[in-house]
C-alpha cells in the first residue's frame, strides 16, 4: 500500500547519521508533488541501496522541492548530535526553493522552523514526503562516505558508513581516529592516537 500524501505544501524532514562514530549528520526536507506521485516511497532503512540511488532520481526529478543539508563533525561535538540533527533539518527546510505550509518531522522531536512542524515516530514509514527526504539523506550521506573513504581508506568506511562495528573499532585501535571522527562520540574519546597525516 502507498505512504500516504499529506495534503498541501507539506514538507516531510528526516535525517541519515546520528549513529556513526564519523561524518556529518545529513538531514533532507521533500515537498512532494501530488501530480507525480512516485512509487515505492518507504523508510530507506528498508529499500536496498540500488532502490534507495533509483528513488532519490526521482525524488529530485519529480517533487515540487527538495532540500538537504548537514551538520559537520565540529558541530556534532559542539552541541551534541542531537541539537546537530536538528540544526541539519532547520538548514534543509530553510533551503527549500518553496515554502512549506507543515513541516512534518520524523522522531519526537520538531527544530525550530519557520513553519508550523508537528513530530511523527515512525515518519520514514508511515508518510511519503517523510519516506522521500529519509532517501535523499541516507543516499547523500551514503555518498559522503565514499568520498570519506577515498581520503581515509585505512577505516573502510566505504563498507560500514562509519557505524562502530566491529572492523570500524578495530581499524580505529590501529590507527587512532582521523579529523573525520566525531571525538564526542566515547569509543572515539577514549582513544588518543592520531593518524600520521594529523600530526
Amino acid at each position: 500500500m502507498p505512504l500516504p500524501l499529506p495534503e498541501g505544501l507539506v514538507c516531510g524532514v528526516d535525517e541519515a547519521g546520528r549513529g556513526p562514530l564519523a561524518g556529518p549528520v545529513v538531514a533532507a526536507a521533500v515537498i512532494l508533488d501530488p501530480a507525480r506521485p512516485i512509487p515505492g516511497l518507504n523508510d530507506s532503512k528498508k529499500l536496498s541501496a540500488r532502490r534507495r540511488e533509483a528513488l532519490a532520481v526521482l525524488i529530485r526529478e519529480q517533487a515540487l522541492a527538495w532540500a538537504v543539508a548537514e551538520a559537520s563533525v565540529e558541530e556534532i561535538d559542539r552541541i551534541n548530535i542531537l541539537q546537530a540533527s536538528l540544526l541539519a533539518m532547520q538548514r534543509a527546510v530553510a533551503a527549500l526553493a518553496v515554502r512549506p505550509q507543515l513541516a512534518l518531522i520524523d522522531g519526537n522531536r520538531c527544530p525550530r522552523l519557520a513553519c508550523p512542524a508537528e513530530a511523527l515516530v515512525g515518519g520514514d514509514g508511515r508518510s511519503a514526503p517523510i519516506a522521500a527526504a529519509s532517501i535523499l539523506a541516507k543516499t547523500v550521506r551514503d555518498e559522503l562516505m565514499l568520498v570519506m573513504h577515498a581520503r581515509f581508506p585505512m577505516y573502510d568506511f566505504a563498507r560500514h558508513k562509519g557505524y562502530p562495528t566491529a572492523a570500524h573499532l578495530a581499524a580505529l585501535r590501529e590507527h587512532g581516529p582521523c579529523s573525520e571522527h566525531r571525538r564526542s562520540f566515547a569509543p572515539v574519546a577514549q582513544l588518543s592516537l592520531w593518524t600520521p597525516a594529523e600530526r
